[in-house]
């Protein structure tokens, strides 16, 4: 299930074989029932509707989680480039040899961020958070020896931006850690499997156009592909590019800010 989570291409084909199938499970399984009568044709278009509508309701929920998800990444991508940024003015106010350390550290540590949000293989993704845990450690060492030679107004300052640059780093981890649950994918899946049979079912019952047997899984694979695509920020189409934060690199001059 992570693998097609992951993978929303992967996902698509997937649903593209087996919702077909569900379809056809419908058809052949329930045949041998014939034909329903007009009373519990009724009934059954009932229920049929009613859990059909259903699904609708479980994707559009899926899809405003999914894209709640997408927005808070933003979000913390647009925080973390306003943390660095002001921190790069920040650190001017340490005495010279201090200001020059952080700045080159900062800038360093702003390609580490560009880097975690365009590195799609996760292999390496462990390699980047220690290196970026270690430049973290670096800057605050920095600050620290700032602070132990003048303990002021201004060194207290730079600290705190120092420390808002490092809590919005956590922020974002844990916005990228966020994931539409595994378990409630399978009750997603298992639910579209019933409303395909469903679908099988009531259309070998009226004698039907047997191409919705094909339209609906098609569109349902769709729409829950689309919700994987966008809850899945490394492995999916729509990503989360950062912006502000090469807008911020674009900004910087060799000379400074």
């Amino acid at each position: 299930m992570s693998t097609l989570l992951g993978h929303p291409l992967f996902l698509f084909v997937t649903l593209l074989i087996v919702l077909p199938l569900a379809s056809a499970l419908g058809v052949l399984c329930l045949r041998r029932q014939g034909n329903l009568d007009e009373e519990t044709l009724k009934d059954f278009g009932v229920v049929q509707a009613a859990t059909l509508t259903l699904l609708g309701l479980l994707i559009g929920f899926s899809f405003s989680n999914a894209v709640g998800h997408y927005d808070q990444r933003k979000d913390t991508e647009s925080e973390e480039a306003n943390a660095i940024g002001t921190e790069l003015l920040r650190v001017d106010l340490l005495t010279p040899a201090n200001a020059s350390v952080a700045r080159e550290e900062l800038i360093k540590y702003l390609d580490l961020r560009i880097a975690f949000y365009q590195l799609h293989d996760k292999n390496k993704l462990a390699e980047l958070d220690k290196q970026t845990a270690l430049s973290q450690a670096r800057l605050w060492k920095t600050i620290k020896d700032e602070t132990e030679l003048s303990k002021t107004p201004v060194t207290s300052l730079v600290a705190s931006g120092m420390n808002d640059v490092i809590n919005t780093q956590g922020y974002t981890q844990a916005a990228w850690i966020k994931h539409f649950p595994p378990s409630a994918w399978i009750l997603l899946i298992s639910i579209s499997l019933i409303c395909n049979i469903l679908i099988g079912y009531g259309s070998h019952s009226k004698k039907g156009n047997k191409v919705y047997l094909f339209i609906l899984p098609a569109i349902i694979s769709i729409a829950l592909t689309m919700v994987a695509d966008i809850g899945s920020p490394r492995g999916g189409m729509i990503r989360i590019e950062p912006q502000n934060l090469e807008l911020l690199k674009a900004s910087l001059t060799p000379a400074g800010i």
